[in-house]
C-alpha cells in the first residue's frame, strides 16, 4: 500500500503533462475555413497565370478557360519584346531593397528613442512626425519634383530612392512595437552595465525588434514595388521600374490582356519570394518569443 500511493498519485501529474504536451488539432470547421480562405486569396494569383497562358481570344470568349494554357512562355517574350521588363525589374529591385533597408534602420533608431530615450520635446516631435501621416502625397509633388531637377537627379533611380528612405508610419510602428516588447528594466540594466546607447541598440533591441523589423520590411518592400505615381513622374520610359514598364504592354485597339498578365506575372514572383522570406523570419521570431515568455 505504501508503494502504489506515489504510483497513484504521480499517473494525474503524468497524463496531464502529457495532455499538455499533445499538438492541437481544430474540428471540421476550422479546416474548412482555412481552405476557404486560402482559395480565396490563392485564385486571383491563379487566374493570373491562366490568362498569362492564354491567347487574347480565349480571354474574351463568353466561356473562358479555367485551366492554363500552352501560351505562357510565348506570351513572357511578347511582354519582354514590348517592354524592357529585365531593366524594370532589376530597377524595381534596387529601389525597394534600399529604400527597404533605410526605412527599418532608421524607423527602428527612431522607434527605440521615442519609446525608450526620455528628452526633451519628444512628444512634440512625435506628434509632428505622425502628424505627416494625415497630409495627401500629391501635395508635395510639385515640390518634391523642383528639388529633383535642382540636384539634376530627374530619370534617375535616387530621385525614387531619397525621398522614400524615411516613413512616418515606420517611425510610429516600430515606437509602438518596441513599447510593448522591449521592456524597460532591460534598458537600465545594460545603462548600469555601462553600455551605450548604440551598445544597447545594436545588442539588446535589435534582436527583440526583429518581428517587427521583418512585418515593417515586408510592407515597406511590398509598397515601394508596387508604386506607380512618383516613379512615372521622376523616371522616364528608357529607365522604368516595374509598374512604370508594365502601362506600355498589350497597348494598342484591343489591349491584350493575356501579354499584359504575362508581364503582372513576371512583376509579381519576386514580391511572391520577399514575402515567402520574410514570412519565416516573422514566424519564427514570434515562436522565438513565446518560448522565451
Amino acid at each position: 500500500m505504501t508503494h502504489a500511493l506515489p504510483t497513484a498519485t504521480a499517473a494525474p501529474g503524468r497524463a496531464r503533462t502529457r495532455r499538455a504536451r499533445s499538438p492541437l488539432h481544430g474540428g471540421p470547421l476550422s479546416y474548412a475555413v482555412l481552405i476557404g480562405a486560402t482559395a480565396l486569396f490563392v485564385f486571383p494569383f491563379y487566374w493570373t497565370v491562366v490568362a498569362a497562358s492564354r491567347t487574347n481570344a480565349e480571354l474574351s470568349s463568353a466561356t473562358p478557360a479555367l485551366t492554363p494554357g500552352p501560351h505562357l512562355f510565348h506570351n513572357i517574350g511578347q511582354a519582354l519584346q514590348q517592354a524592357d521588363i529585365g531593366t524594370a525589374l532589376l530597377n524595381s529591385l534596387i529601389v525597394s531593397s534600399l529604400v527597404t533597408a533605410g526605412v527599418v534602420l532608421s524607423s527602428t533608431l527612431a522607434g527605440f528613442a521615442f519609446a525608450k530615450l526620455k528628452f526633451r520635446g519628444s512628444r512634440i516631435l512625435l506628434g509632428l512626425t505622425v502628424g505627416t501621416m494625415m497630409i495627401p502625397p500629391q501635395l508635395g509633388v510639385i515640390p518634391l519634383f523642383m528639388v529633383i531637377v535642382k540636384l539634376d537627379l530627374q530619370n534617375k533611380l535616387p530621385a525614387v530612392i531619397l525621398p522614400s528612405l524615411v516613413s512616418a508610419f515606420g517611425v510610429f510602428f516600430m515606437r509602438q512595437f518596441l513599447l510593448q516588447a522591449l521592456p524597460d528594466e532591460l534598458v537600465e540594466a545594460a545603462r548600469v552595465d555601462g553600455a551605450s546607447s548604440l551598445r544597447i541598440f545594436r545588442s539588446i533591441v535589435l534582436p527583440v525588434a526583429r518581428p517587427g523589423m521583418a512585418v515593417l520590411g515586408m510592407l515597406t518592400f511590398m509598397a515601394t514595388w508596387n508604386d506607380f505615381f512618383w516613379p512615372i513622374v521622376a523616371l522616364s520610359s528608357q529607365n522604368p521600374t516595374v509598374q512604370v514598364a508594365l502601362k506600355s504592354l498589350g497597348q494598342g485597339y484591343v489591349p491584350d490582356q493575356s501579354i499584359i498578365m504575362a508581364g503582372t506575372l513576371l512583376g509579381t514572383l519576386p514580391v511572391l519570394v520577399v514575402f515567402a522570406v520574410l514570412g519565416r523570419q516573422i514566424v519564427g521570431g514570434i515562436m522565438q518569443g513565446a518560448v522565451k515568455g
